[in-house]
């Protein structure tokens, strides 16, 4: 695998980096900014979903929009866009202008993650493809802890004595932060090719061979012509293709394992896991800096297992790897949902004493009374001191409160975290790349990533309702009974496309 190819995928793919970052970013935000909105559980949810809402929308239509004026054309609209939100959030002076600049940040999103594993399959070769498409999903990791560890760095550094950070400021400085990476993704994407088998779609022969040869050098790049040239026909490929095209008996089979795993991923709550990360941990009781320490720790695991998985995935295949990760996802999630089930709530007196805020003296008419679940607990002290005082002050409330095995939380979390990354996470994007036929793809992927996104926009928009009216524990037993049942429905159904190449997969799956 040259060098200039993993360049290529690398740059192409740090839309997803954006993503991450942004993602990872706001499980911190939110613990400033929704105090400082006064936000209740579904403006803060709004805050936090509206860019799926809006990626939706861009996945929809950024695939078959590439079809027509080009994967690389996009990728730059994406990163100009990214740039717009990071600087349009930093600079938010209402509730409403902060969801409407990361609604622009989702519209970059939702085209990057469409865009990228197309363009990166087209460059590639059937040996190299899983890995180079999972750079995608590793470099979402990667933002997820570039995010975190910001995020932790300026939660550390927001001190009494601070001079510049405040509990009024610092979070825009987490939000614009984000403009530094969207700058170089910017600049960088300058230095990649159209893809080959773009400029080969839309009859641009001479040029898609030349950029086959730059990549490829020239006796690889003839062999990836002559594949192309065998298998596909320009003329038909012109053609015009709508969403009606993909209820085709022909693509029956490939779009409902495309759905299957699409609304699969999102479905489990990782989303909601990572959006909310510094929150879930506060449940646990362990305190604001140990939740946002425990982010950190949450997306170092995320990177080590996306490697795990780029190592494997052209070895093992797709199909284990989907079917192994998902069945831990099951487990772990509902490992959580047991640790949080026998979890207790009780404050002594001695511990409201500790408790240095406005109105913590009316928490003295619960003393020594015990909760047997966070629902009750936490309606109870919001009627005693209020909502904004309680989101101000919540991580050190529950860590005075709670009486749980917090370590069993942790090792459910993170055991979900290294399961979603080593399957779901990369190998939905390398099978969504394969499986569908050059003249559907941007189309097929962009729908698919549609119906992705308004599951993880959903899970996101409810996450905090749950967690207030559900409780813990029956939310994370609910993603957990999900994930189980998507294992059986993927064993049934989840074909292997390791080993060959774009056209002979669509000789197996769709021509045959």
């Amino acid at each position: 695998m040259n060098k200039k190819l993993v360049f290529i995928a690398f740059v192409v793919s740090l839309g997803g980096f954006l993503f991450g970052f942004d993602a990872g970013i706001i499980s911190g935000v939110m613990n400033y900014a929704g105090p400082e909105f006064n936000l209740d559980d579904i403006q803060s949810g709004w805050v936090v979903s509206s860019p799926s809402w809006a990626a939706m929308i861009a996945m929809l239509f950024s695939g078959r929009l590439s079809d027509k004026i080009g994967r690389k054309k996009i990728l730059i609209i994406v990163a100009l866009l990214y740039a717009i939100s990071a600087v349009g959030s930093a600079l938010a002076g209402s509730y409403e202008m902060l969801y409407i600049s990361r609604i622009i940040g989702g519209l970059a999103f939702g085209a990057a993650l469409v865009l990228a594993p197309i363009y990166i399959a087209e460059i590639s070769t059937p040996e190299n493809r899983g890995k180079l498409v999972s750079l995608q999903q590793l470099n979402i990791v990667f933002g997820f802890f570039a995010a975190f560890f910001s995020n932790y760095l300026f939660n550390k550094y927001n001190a009494v004595d601070s001079v510049y950070l405040t509990d009024e400021n610092v979070w825009r400085w987490m939000l614009g932060v984000e403009l530094l990476p969207a700058l170089c993704y910017f600049i960088l994407l300058y230095f990649v090719p159209k893809s080959p088998r773009w400029l080969y779609l839309n009859g641009k022969v001479e040029e898609a061979k030349s950029v086959l040869t730059q990549i490829h050098g020239k006796e690889r790049g003839a062999e990836e012509i002559i594949s192309i040239e065998k298998n596909s026909n320009t003329d038909a490929n012109k053609s015009d293709v709508n969403i009606k095209d993909l209820l085709k008996k022909s693509l029956r089979f490939i779009l409902v394992v495309g759905l299957v795993i699409g609304v699969l991923q999102q479905i489990t709550g990782i989303n909601a896991v990572y959006f909310y990360a510094t929150s879930i941990f506060k449940q646990t009781g362990v305190g604001t800096d140990a939740a946002f320490s425990s982010g950190v720790l949450l997306s170092s695991i995320s990177v080590v297992f996306t490697f795990v998985a780029i190592y494997l995935i052209d070895k093992m295949g797709r199909r284990p790897l989907l079917l192994i990760g998902t069945a831990g996802v099951a487990v772990s999630l509902l490992l959580c949902a047991y640790g949080f089930n026998k979890a207790t709530y009780q404050l002594s007196s001695e511990k409201i004493t500790l408790l240095q805020f406005e109105g913590s003296n009316q928490l003295n008419t619960i003393s020594n009374q015990k909760f047997d679940n966070d629902i009750a607990f936490k309606n109870k002290v919001k009627s005693l001191i209020g909502n904004q005082v309680y989101s101000k002050n919540d991580g050190a409330i529950l860590e005075a409160a709670t009486q749980m095995n917090a370590t069993i939380v942790l090792i459910g979390i993170l055991g979900f975290i290294a399961c979603f990354a080593f399957s779901l996470g990369p190998v939905m994007w390398v099978l969504l790349s394969e499986l569908f036929p050059l003249k559907y793809r941007g189309l097929a992927i962009g729908f698919i990533a549609f119906v992705n996104s308004l599951i993880s926009s959903i899970v996101q928009l409810i996450f905090p309702w749950e967690l207030s009216n559900l409780g813990n524990a029956l939310t994370f037993f609910i993603f957990g009974a999900v994930a189980f049942i998507g294992f059986f429905i993927m064993l049934k159904i989840l074909p292997e496309t390791k080993g060959k190449s774009l056209e002979e997969l669509e000789d197996v799956f769709v021509k045959n």
